[in-house]
């Protein structure tokens, strides 16, 4: 197993091997005591094994927020890769994905094979083994409606073992893995269905870009299609000529109310309109984030200091337009954000990624 500090293993480790923005997507974040590659899950397990508390499990680096002061102890790359057919019928597929495998690659993948249930999670950045852990959603498509088994390794156990869909705890933007590291990800399991057709069109975005009404299905490669355009055109496709891709994607998430502060809200918007929202059970209601930040004042492009801003192409990405920026000026701006959204609609916005030895 090469230790990464002195034997990078791919262009992207060798790049930055010791500190860690070159590990991910936003470009930011110090050093590390240790940096490890693992190239299969067996390795992965070794390598967890063996190295000093505390350890960072870093695969795409696409969903994370690396402090400036880095991380004190040995970071695990997950550089694993693989894709198989475990079990199928007449109907559908199931594959496993191992950890460090790259997410768009499974999903052309997939549409190419004419697998149905992930092509509207199309150019989304990072790997297959951090989907279940933020329960990856976009245009209408969730990895829990697909994923039916989790292998990790348990630390505290010293075992491992393989988490049945129903006990990973999905909810949105979320699962039991997020914010304890109890387990590590070794693979995924996803049970696709084998249909030419995308599954239906969920999301109003998404139908409007395919000309359909919402509830069609369209051909597997046309929603692919649609929705890379959509997310290239928000600056979510990573592009090296693009500074709005060096993020960490929608940084806040869509905040969830229940009918009461919901209400209280409209009352605080009434010169503004009704902000777009999303009625969930139990008399939930999901607002949009990017909505509430730029009636806070915040528009796309809006500086920060240091070298941050908003994307120039979407309200909910912050970014290191600079190149060169450190994570306490994102964090500040974030912090600015979020304040001002709360001081203005009494509602509290939270970060999406992983913040890693930093707070919001």
């Amino acid at each position: 197993m090469p230790d990464a500090s002195a034997q990078p293993t791919t262009d992207a480790d060798r790049a930055m091997p010791g500190p860690l923005a070159g590990h991910t997507t936003l470009r930011t974040g110090g050093p590390a005591e240790r940096i490890v590659a693992a190239g299969s899950a067996d390795e992965l397990v070794q390598a967890v094994r063996a190295a000093a508390e505390p350890v960072l499990i870093l695969a795409g680096g696409s969903n994370v927020v690396i402090g400036d002061a880095g991380f004190p102890g040995t970071v695990v790359l997950v550089r694993s890769r693989g894709v198989r057919v475990i079990a199928e019928d007449a109907s559908s597929v199931t594959v496993r994905v191992d950890a460090g495998e790259p997410w768009d690659d499974l999903v052309a993948a997939t549409v190419a094979n004419g697998w149905s249930g992930l092509e509207c999670l199309s150019g989304i950045p990072g790997s297959t083994g951090a989907t279940p852990i933020q329960n990856v959603g976009a245009y209408g498509q969730e990895v829990a409606e697909t994923i039916t088994g989790v292998e990790v390794y348990d630390r505290v156990e010293g075992t491992r073992q393989v988490i049945p869909a129903a006990d990973c705890g999905f909810a949105y933007r979320g699962s039991i893995f997020k914010y304890v590291d109890r387990w590590v990800v070794l693979s995924v399991d996803f049970r696709l269905t084998r249909s030419p057709l995308s599954g239906p069109v969920r999301y109003a975005e998404l139908a409007r870009a395919l000309n359909v009404e919402v509830g069609d299905q369209v051909p597997l490669a046309d929603a692919r299609a649609a929705v890379l355009r959509l997310r290239a055109g928000k600056g979510m496709v990573l592009d090296a000529k693009d500074p709005d891709t060096r993020s960490v994607g929608s940084f806040f998430t869509n905040p969830v109310l229940d009918r009461a502060t919901y209400e209280q809200l409209l009352e605080r918007t009434a010169d503004l309109g009704d902000p777009p929202a999303w009625p969930g059970a139990d008399g939930l209601v999901k607002v949009s984030a990017a909505w509430l930040i730029d009636k806070a004042g915040f528009a796309k492009g809006h500086p920060g200091e240091g070298g941050v801003a908003i994307s120039s192409k979407h309200t909910l990405a912050l970014t290191n337009r600079s190149g060169t920026a450190h994570t306490d000026d994102l964090l500040t701006l974030a912090r600015t954000i979020r304040d001002q959204v709360h001081a203005r609609f009494g509602v509290t916005l939270h970060p999406e990624p992983v913040l890693i030895n930093c707070t919001l």
